[in-house]
């Protein structure tokens, strides 16, 4: 596939106990191909706990760290010759840390899962409705699933808004 995925590791520690740029990619890759998205590029910048707050705030108004901010390109025009530039996503590498601790799940999983939640946040999908979050929910875990990564959902709770990501976009 065509995808060019940058990664920014923007951390004091480096990029200890971060996935490889290999799995950022594969992530996007799964995210993008299901979208027909053949080309473009995504990057990822990973952040500590003060940036992550700072931009929660600067961006959606919310005091605090999340796990996943995405930036879509929106309207950018396409420029023959360029590949075409889907969006930056910011990761707050703590955060996504602390939860996967806290849900008792394989930390690399809940990267992939946030990477793909993400991904799919640039590419249109969202879970404003319950509709629209059973559905890229959905998605969600299908991709995950041809990636080898358990359904990050389980145990699902009773209700669309309950089951929903915690802390994030």
């Amino acid at each position: 596939m065509g995808l060019d995925v940058d990664i920014d590791v923007a951390l004091t520690a480096g990029r200890h106990g971060l996935p490889s740029r290999a799995s950022f990619r594969r992530w996007v890759e799964a995210a993008a191909g299901a979208c027909g998205i053949e080309q473009g590029e995504v990057a990822i910048r990973v952040v500590d706990l003060a940036e992550g707050a700072e931009l929660n705030r600067q961006w959606r108004g919310r005091e605090g760290a999340t796990n996943v901010l995405s930036f879509p390109a929106g309207d950018m025009p396409e420029v023959p010759g360029l590949v075409p530039h889907l969006g930056d996503l910011v990761l707050c590498a703590p955060v996504v840390r602390d939860e996967a601790r806290a849900q008792r799940k394989p930390v690399t999983g809940h990267w992939a899962h946030l990477v793909v939640h993400g991904t799919l946040h640039l590419l249109g999908h969202d879970h404003a409705h319950p509709a629209e979050a059973e559905c890229m929910e959905a998605l969600e875990v299908r991709l995950l699933g041809g990636l080898g990564i358990a359904d990050p959902y389980q145990p699902r709770p009773a209700s669309a808004a309950a089951r929903r990501l915690p802390n994030h976009e």
